[in-house]
Order: structure tokens, then sequence, then C-alpha cells
């Protein structure tokens, strides 16, 4: 709709809510006043809008300041640290549901409740593809659970913006390929005689049906599928990239290396023209990795296994120059809580939490907005999810209110009837 700045998005999901506290939301206070008691307003069943005294629990790690802007990180990302000068952090961050699952719905398609389509959707919907042969909306390893199919669906969206699902949470990225991409028993020649024959046949059907969309998406699967033959299989083979490639992302190394390869596969999507590319941090279990409710130590490992990977993304997309047209989004579904939870745990937190993005028409080594003393509540600059979502439709070129698909009687958009683009942010 305009000129945009950023031609495609990478999501970096942490699924379960991070701790912004314990990592990028610097709170001294908090750390003044560990294990003191403070009245802190309900948020859940049973305790919404009533006041309880809760003890207070100060950062598990250190800070320290990094970069020329200054930004103070803790100790759980020190690869991430690093490279602060190319980040955009927004610290007042607020969304709805307060559970995993509607807030994971939330993030993904902004609804907590109703079947609407993603966010991916939308923007391949809005911009469609730069490659025909893959497409356009692709999640690495989502999980089933908390929201499922819904979190990468095209909901009442024509189905070809569906999401395409590769592996699924807690399988092995060694083990994730695209089967059945060769026929052996058939020449190229001879195979390509066949999909001209079956295409023929669909087209034919689909001209007597022009209005049935389920039709029209599987013809289009099927056409898809015979370009994907010819072209994914060398997009998804990492066994090319050079060692320091490989290196960089923590590939080989014991807690990286999972979690690298989907990075690594991320920028390989990116630079093949997938418009809109998600990577999910994400558990088959029915836990999400981050959420920590009794044992906050744990924080430490999910962030060996993601910070090294997350780092060297960014630093490999700076160094090909797909930074400045791609936009990189980090975050979870909330933040925790500035209290503990039995013992050394954080209760979830959809008042205030931190997300970050790099590239794509953001400022680089900013910070914008802000929590409250103690971490609890967004108080300066808030940012709703609603907002995020309009900007980065902004910074892809589309107006979030004018982004729209007429569903049961109304106009549909994923910002609904709210969002504001965050202008401020914009470089």
């Amino acid at each position: 709709m305009f000129a945009p700045r950023a031609k495609r998005v990478i999501f970096l999901f942490m699924s379960g809510g991070p701790s912004h506290v314990d990592s990028y939301d610097y709170k001294p206070e908090l750390i003044r006043n560990h294990d003191k008691d403070y009245d802190f307003t309900g948020v859940r069943f049973g305790t919404f809008g009533k006041k309880s005294k809760r003890k207070l629990m100060k950062p598990l790690w250190g800070f320290k300041q990094y970069g020329q802007c200054g930004q103070h990180v803790s100790e759980l990302f020190p690869y991430t640290a690093q490279m602060v000068d190319d980040l955009c952090f927004i610290k007042s961050m607020h969304t709805e549901g307060v559970a995993h699952g509607p807030a994971t719905l939330f993030v993904h398609t902004g609804a907590t409740n109703l079947i609407r389509p993603s966010v991916g959707s939308w923007v391949t919907y809005g911009l469609g593809t730069e490659n025909q042969s893959l497409p356009g909306f692709v999640t690495l390893q989502p999980s089933d659970m908390m929201g499922g199919p819904r979190n990468h669906s095209n909901a009442f969206l024509p189905s070809v913006y569906q999401g395409t699902a590769i592996g699924k949470a807690g399988q092995p990225m060694s083990e994730i390929t695209l089967r059945n991409t060769a026929n052996p028993l058939l020449s190229r020649a001879e195979q390509e005689r066949n999909f001209m024959l079956l295409r023929q046949i669909n087209r034919t059907q689909l001209a007597a049906k022009p209005q049935d969309d389920q039709l029209e998406a599987v013809v289009e699967s099927f056409e898809l599928a015979w370009r994907m033959q010819m072209n994914a299989p060398e997009v998804f083979d990492l066994s090319g990239e050079t060692a320091a490639t490989r290196k960089l992302y923590g590939i080989g190394e014991k807690p990286t290396d999972d979690f690298g390869k989907q990075c690594l596969m991320a920028r390989r999507l990116a630079e093949s023209g997938v418009r809109y590319i998600q990577v999910n941090y994400a558990d088959a279990s029915n836990m999400p990795r981050w959420d920590q409710h009794s044992d906050m130590p744990k924080h430490m490992i999910h962030a060996q296994a993601t910070d090294k990977p997350v780092a060297g993304l960014l630093a490999d997309l700076k160094e090909r120059g797909l930074l400045q047209d791609t936009l990189v989004w980090w975050g979870g579904e909330f933040g925790r809580t500035p209290f503990s939870q039995s013992g050394d745990g954080r209760d979830h937190n959809p008042r205030g939490f931190t997300t970050w993005l790099a590239g794509g028409g953001v400022k680089p080594g900013t910070s914008y907005g802000a929590t409250d003393e103690l971490g609890d509540t967004a108080v300066e600059n808030k940012v709703h999810m609603h907002d995020l979502h309009a900007t980065l439709l902004h910074l892809l070129g589309l107006d979030h209110e004018k982004l729209t698909y007429r569903y049961a009687g109304r106009d549909f958009r994923l910002t609904d009837v709210h969002g504001r683009v965050i202008s401020d942010i914009l470089s």
C-alpha cells in the first residue's frame, strides 16, 4: 500500500514467556527490595482485581551494559548482548490472556479464543510470495499445543495463505527432511508430462467450480509441490554451508545444535524469497519451555540453547546485506512477574514485558517504553500486541486498517478495531 521498509519477517518465538526482569529489563529497585513484601493486583482467575502481598525476587543473573547504546543485558544472553547496537527493544509490551493458550493465540492471531488468521497468513494475503517455487509462509517445528495449527492457520482467508509447517516441536532438526521429492522410477521428462496432464484435469475441474476455495487450495498445493520438488531440496540442505557459518550458529555443539539449524534454515528461507518465517523454540510436551513457575534457574538452559544461534542469525543476515530488509522479531507470549512463586519461580505476566526487533526499518540501538520500577506493569509509552502487529504490517508496506477481508458480513483485520503504528521506533 506504500513503500515498505522490510520485505520479509523472521519471528523467533520463545514459547512460555521468558522473564524480562531476568534478561533485558534492568530494575535496580527490584534488586534493592529483594525479599520484601509488596502488594500486587492479581490477574489470574479468582484473584483478578484483588490485591495481595507477594515477595519480590531479584534477577537470578547479573546485568552489564553493552554497545554504544549502553543497553543492559543479563548473563543469560552474552551473545545477543554483542548485537545490541542492531536491536530495538520494546520494554512496555502488554497483551491479552494470562494463560499460555489464549496468550499464544493472541500473539499469533490477535485474538484469544476465536479462529482468526495468523500474522503470517495476513502478510502473505497482503503481499504474496517472492518465490513461486516455495511457500510464502513457513513455520519451523511448531507445537501442536497452545493453539497448535491455529497459530499458522489461514482461518477464513483463502486456504492458499495457510502456513506450511516443517517438522514439529520435539523432533530433532536433523530428522526434518522434505519427503517424496524424488521419483527414481520416472525420468524428468516423464514426470513433467504426467504433471501437465494432471494440471490440465485439475484446472478444468476448477473452472467448473470457481468459488470452491478448498478445491483451489488443493490444486495450488499440487502445483506448488511440483515446483518445490525441483527447488526446495537444495534450500533445505544445510550440508553446503561452510564450517565457519555452522560454528556461527552453534551447529555441532550440544546445547545449540538443534536451534542453530532452525535459525540457519530461517536465513536460507529468507534469502530464497519466503515472506514470513517462524522459528519455534517449543517443546512437544504440554509445558512451554520458558515456563518456570518453580525453577527459574532453568532459564539458563533455554538461554544457552538459543542465545548463540539468534546472535549468529543476526550477524549472518547483516554480513549478507539481508538485515536491512528483513525484520527479525524475538519474543514470547508474555513476560514473568517480579515476585516469586513456589520458591524460585515466577508467574505469568501479561501486564508488562519486553520484546525486540532488528533490521527491516526499525531504529537500531534503541529502547522504547518502560515498565514500573519493579518491572510489573507497562507504564511509559505502552505498546499493546495490537500495536506491535500494526507496526509489523506498516514496516512491510501494509496499512493495518486497510488490510481487510470480508467474512460473515463484516470486514476483519489482524488488529480488529485496535492498533496504532509505533512511529517512534521507525528509522
